[in-house]
């Protein structure tokens, strides 16, 4: 990895990830997919997208003994995903492929988790980014139907699959979850009191068969405005985000 790189702290310090200084880096979205999935210990579970591997190496810093596989289609951040796990001691095998177009020996595979924060942003309505790894993080090429299909034919029965997204892609996570999947559950954050909701969490149960639950939206921080040059989460999400808890997503 050629490309200049700076190493951050997340979950208070419990995890360190390297990330290119420029370009796609990782901020709260992974930390809270991570905090969602209630995986425990001897389970697997594989990220698509795994860019560096912030959202598998916060799972793996709260849940000691889970066995993690990430894809990464670009090359940089697939040595970076690497070079963390290392840097972490975790159990996280990263592979270099397009979600599209998996190894054989993730093909052979069915894991407990699948989940995956999918490029936000629908190039037919937008402007692309400058930086190319930023721009192939952020802007959709793989339709989002791809990735649930894809996430689907991996995850085992009775399995989840775990996805964050932008809030205005709640329709198309619903119309086009695969029918395998059931006992939906839709988590809504407001950035502030009275906002609407920007992002959220929708997960499912392969075979599940409870009704679809649109929970109460989490708050992420505090009062009307950003007052003070400092942050502002609410108790609730800097437990997630310096403390390494779950976030209390019910199964």
């Amino acid at each position: 990895m050629t490309e200049q790189t700076t190493e951050n702290a997340y979950l208070g310090g419990r995890v360190r990830i390297k990330q290119p200084s420029k370009g796609y880096r990782a901020g709260v979205d992974p930390v809270l997919l991570a905090a969602a999935i209630e995986a425990s210990s001897g389970q697997t579970a594989l990220e698509l997208g795994t860019g560096v591997g912030t959202a598998a190496l916060c799972l793996a810093a709260r849940v000691p003994g889970i066995q993690l596989h990430g894809v990464e289609i670009q090359p940089a951040y697939a040595s970076l995903a690497r070079e963390n796990a290392t840097l972490n001691d975790a159990d996280f095998s990263v592979f270099e492929a397009d979600l599209t177009n998996l190894p054989q020996d993730l093909k052979q595979r069915r894991f407990d988790h699948v989940f995956a924060n999918p490029p936000y942003f629908d190039r037919n309505t937008g402007n692309a980014a400058t930086d190319a790894g930023r721009e192939q993080a952020m802007g959709e090429d793989t339709p989002l139907k791809t990735w649930l299909e894809v996430a689907v034919k991996r995850v085992q029965p009775k399995g989840y699959v775990t996805f964050i997204h932008r809030a205005e892609r709640l329709g198309d996570l619903l119309r086009n979850m695969p029918t395998a999947m059931g006992s939906l559950q839709v988590q809504p954050f407001v950035p502030r009191p009275g906002r609407d909701a920007n992002l959220v969490l929708v997960r499912a149960r392969h075979s599940g068969r409870a009704p679809l639950r649109l929970h109460a939206p989490i708050q992420l921080h505090s009062g009307q405005t950003h007052e003070k040059d400092a942050e502002d989460y609410t108790d609730r999400i800097k437990s997630v985000l310096r403390d390494g808890n779950s976030l209390g997503f019910p199964a």
